[in-house]
């Protein structure tokens, strides 16, 4: 059993959670419950960056404090994950203490290291994101991510962090561990920011009623993002020594528009105080509607209530990692939504689980019987390998489409065998308990492929074919054994529904 340390990047306390923020979170859930089922020891941990300066004017409108306003949001984001079954083991919240101590040991070991100073800095701001931006990265004179604010020239006395000295390390490292930035394209993104040089950044911005003192200087404020890139660490114990049970990460599971604060700014952090760089960085795509993507800021026509509402938390779960590649972007419209649902899970799964479990109960007494092994079973072995292959390479669209293989491919079976022939004839009896068996297996495997992405689905689905117990890791896949399970009469996991 190997440890895998998994982060998502935490969510700013300035609204509601969106359909943008659920993706990020049900992408990295879908990777961690994979990784248990492979058997490894998992650390999940996802959380809000309550830091920001953005939250004043929304808590003032609510007539609130920043700390009531926070702590309100921060109950309203750990319920939705509730509801979307996330299965982290820990949500960070950068105003707890365990964040602050962090913080003020990065610092003090940054600037020991002789790569803080103080300066001025003069140029691009975007009040949004709460990043200083360079010229050369606005599009029509605004910040890519806000395109609907207007972005405002700042000058002020800050303290800075000396970046530009981590270039030539940072190059090197890339080279060397290709796997760091992912995927590719974000890589070569990185790596061409990097070869155009780099310049020193701000950590601190001048005092403010909101945010972390910087250490020994009650006039300035840690910079949110420097501040908020730490959680990574304080979320398992650093500075203590228990912070290493699980550092480096294995995996940090990020939006494409924050690549260089997590490709670029964290790992020089990290470099600059002598801490191991995480394994991998991925950059996951963005959902769009009508071509653009969805986010708070610009309004969005589809909320997470109504997405979720529309079949439960199960299939949206399903649909948005089935739909948006998990390397690249995607729309989301009711249509797809819509027709996604009713012929994969409807039909290809939910209707291969209610004829199956029907035919069990009409012809062996709601027993799986026992029966050797069929061209099915065969080709669950290439399913199994073709799923392992896309899971570990993190493309999850993929690996959904490599499980819906075995659905169709035992919708299939179905015809080709057609059990209720087998049952009318004297000699079909051995060949039925076979044909039945081998359904039946299929099924449990389907439960065990999909339950990444669909947990509740998928347990009911295992109940439903007599088991009790928890669903087993993948190491059980080829010699699953459901003989003598008493199975339900129907499982209707997913009623059709006419859009």
């Amino acid at each position: 059993m190997s440890r895998y340390y998994i982060t998502t990047a935490i969510d700013y306390s300035n609204g509601d959670p969106h359909l943008g923020h659920a993706f990020e979170k049900i992408g990295a859930d879908a990777i961690a419950r994979y990784r248990r089922q492979c058997g490894d020891e998992v650390h999940f941990v996802i959380g809000m960056d309550e830091n920001s300066q953005t939250i004043l004017e929304p808590a003032a409108q609510a007539g609130l404090q920043p700390q009531e306003w926070v702590d309100r949001l921060a109950g309203v984001f750990e319920e939705t994950w509730e509801r979307l079954a996330i299965s982290h083991d820990d949500f960070i919240r950068t105003t707890e203490p365990r964040h602050v101590k962090a913080v003020v040991e990065l610092i003090d070991r940054t600037k020991r290291a002789g790569h803080i100073y103080e300066g001025t800095y003069e140029g691009y701001y975007c009040e949004r994101c709460e990043t200083f931006k360079q010229e050369k990265d606005l599009v029509g004179g605004r910040c890519p991510e806000h395109p609907d604010r207007e972005i405002s020239w700042t000058r002020e006395d800050n303290y800075f962090f000396r970046l530009s000295a981590f270039r030539d390390a940072l190059l090197e490292h890339i080279e060397r561990h290709p796997d760091f930035v992912q995927p590719e394209l974000r890589r070569n993104e990185i790596r061409n920011v990097l070869s155009e040089g780099l310049q020193d950044v701000s950590v601190s911005r001048p005092q403010r009623e909101w945010g972390i003192r910087f250490p020994e200087d009650e006039q300035h404020a840690v910079y949110v993002w420097y501040d908020a890139l730490i959680n990574y660490l304080s979320a398992i114990g650093f500075p203590d020594d228990r912070y290493r049970d699980w550092w480096p990460a294995y995996l940090h599971v990020i939006g494409k528009g924050i690549t260089r604060h997590h490709c670029i700014i964290w790992p020089a952090m990290l470099m600059a105080a002598g801490i191991e760089l995480p394994k991998t960085v991925w950059a996951h795509g963005y959902i769009h509607w009508g071509g653009r993507k969805l986010s708070k800021s610009a309004g969005s026509p589809v909320t997470l209530e109504s997405a979720s509402e529309r079949y439960g938390p199960d299939p949206l779960r399903y649909y948005l990692l089935r739909e948006v590649p998990w390397d690249g972007d995607a729309d989301f419209t009711w249509q797809r939504f819509d027709d996604i649902y009713n012929a994969e899970l409807a039909n290809d799964l939910g209707n291969l689980a209610n004829r199956t479990l029907a035919m069990i109960h009409k012809y062996r007494d709601a027993k799986v019987p026992e029966g050797g092994e069929t061209d099915l079973d065969r080709r669950a072995g290439p399913v199994l390998a073709a799923y392992r292959g896309a899971m570990d390479d993190y493309l999850l669209h993929e690996g959904i489409a490599a499980a819906m293989d075995l659905a169709r491919a035992a919708n299939g079976f179905i015809e080709e065998q057609a059990p209720w022939k087998l049952a009318r004839e004297e000699s079909g009896g051995a060949q039925l308990d076979a044909v039945l068996a081998s359904l039946a297996r299929a099924l449990g495997r389907l439960a065990l492929l999909l339950s990444p992405f669909m947990p509740g689905k998928c347990d009911e689905l295992w109940k439903a074919l007599g088991r009790e117990d928890e669903l087993p890791t993948l190491d059980r896949f080829a010699e699953l054994d459901l003989r003598g399970g008493t199975v339900a009469r129907q499982a209707v996991l997913f009623p059709k529904i006419e859009s």
